[in-house]
């Protein structure tokens, strides 16, 4: 159980590493504008917010990295509190952005959340 709680941090944290390329790189692509359903008049307005979001989810996908490297009682908490930032941050943006965020972020970071806790 605990080489699947680790591959499930870090699963969540590819896919966090995934989000910062879009944001910070590809914004203005075809591929982000469609991954984030903008135009691209708002991608490029919007060019600097995004690569400061993008940034962010670099800082998460970080903070994942380390937790699963990390050895105990260190890793272990750095797991709990960085998948407990990308649920609430995946909550806020399916309040404010898009519900998708909902199954995107928010549950895969639960059930990664539950694996480290049944093994913690």
């Amino acid at each position: 159980m605990s080489i699947t709680a680790t591959v499930a941090v870090l699963l969540i944290a590819a896919l966090h590493v995934c989000i910062l390329v879009l944001e910070m790189f590809l914004w203005t692509t075809p591929r982000a504008r469609g991954a984030f359903g903008t135009t691209a008049q708002f991608a490029q307005e919007s060019k600097a917010l995004a690569a400061n979001q993008g940034l962010y989810n670099g800082f998460l996908a970080a903070g994942l990295v380390w937790g699963a490297v990390a050895g105990d009682p260190v890793g272990f908490q750095a797991k709990v509190f960085f998948l407990a930032c990308v649920a609430v941050a995946g909550l806020y943006g399916a309040a404010t952005a898009s519900r998708r965020i909902l199954f995107v972020q928010t549950v895969p970071a639960l059930v990664a959340l539950a694996l480290v806790l049944a093994v913690g």
